[in-house]
């Protein structure tokens, strides 16, 4: 049962999400990867109802922020994707071990980092976004990592269009899932206390990731995407081998 939080707590989760969210205003994704497991060790129940919605008003300042690069096509055709993919996460979870799932998608995501570095081509084409849209929600669903897939497909883009796209799809996946959570009894009034506890760090972070995001914009988000993607499959591995 998930208590009030305590000054402390709330203090130490703040200042994990600030980290976190840095991350994600600059690069577009990676809130999730990097506080998740830290937020675990707080609290289990944390995850994913309060950081979930600490992380929805994170992507509504960035879409909001960056709204003039939004791909509104792509982020249509990415959340068509994103329905079935959810439920082929959720059958994955009812039919192989959470450590085999960790396995296949770390090593699939690290192997498609390793293709875009060798100077392999992905564009936000229809089938592009229709992929990563399915390959997102069963990774969302399955690990809680789901940013990786849209980010790989528009990493050749400039920054305002990765951030603002990859906000605006999330925004919309996590209103989604705060539902979902909602209607399993996972996302009530305990959660929801929490997860305003966790906004002022989103607020810290969504304030510093401004600079870094400009930083990244000259010319670098490209290799701060497969950075970031790479972290994400090397902690799935690492869960499971470790």
């Amino acid at each position: 049962m998930l208590g009030p939080p305590t000054f402390e707590a709330a203090l130490y989760g703040c200042a994990i999400v600030a980290v976190g969210s840095a991350l994600q205003g600059a690069v577009g994704f990676g809130l999730a990867l990097m506080t998740a497991p830290i937020l675990v060790l707080i609290s289990p129940e944390l995850v994913p109802g309060p950081l979930c919605l600490a992380a929805t008003f994170l992507v509504a300042l960035t879409a909001w922020r960056d709204r003039a690069g939004i791909d509104v096509r792509g982020v249509g055709w990415s959340l068509v994707g994103r329905v079935p993919g959810a439920a082929a996460g959720a059958a994955l979870l009812s039919a192989v071990s959470i450590e085999n799932i960790s396995l296949i998608i770390g090593a699939a995501v690290l192997l498609a980092v390793a293709m875009s570095a060798s100077g392999a081509k992905i564009r936000p084409t229809r089938v592009t976004l229709l992929s990563a849209g399915v390959v997102s929600g069963a990774m969302g669903t399955a690990s809680a990592i789901g940013g990786p897939p849209m980010a790989m497909v528009y990493q050749h883009e400039d920054g305002e269009t990765l951030r603002g796209t990859l906000a605006g799809y999330i925004l919309v996946g996590s209103v989604v899932t705060l539902t979902a959570l909602h209607l399993v009894g996972k996302f009530a009034v305990p959660e929801v206390i929490w997860g305003l506890a966790l906004m002022p760090g989103a607020v810290v972070g969504f304030a510093v990731s401004a600079p870094l995001a400009r930083y990244l914009d000259r010319g670098r988000t490209r290799a701060a995407v497969l950075a970031t993607s790479a972290a994400a499959g090397l902690i799935l591995l690492a869960r499971t081998l470790l």
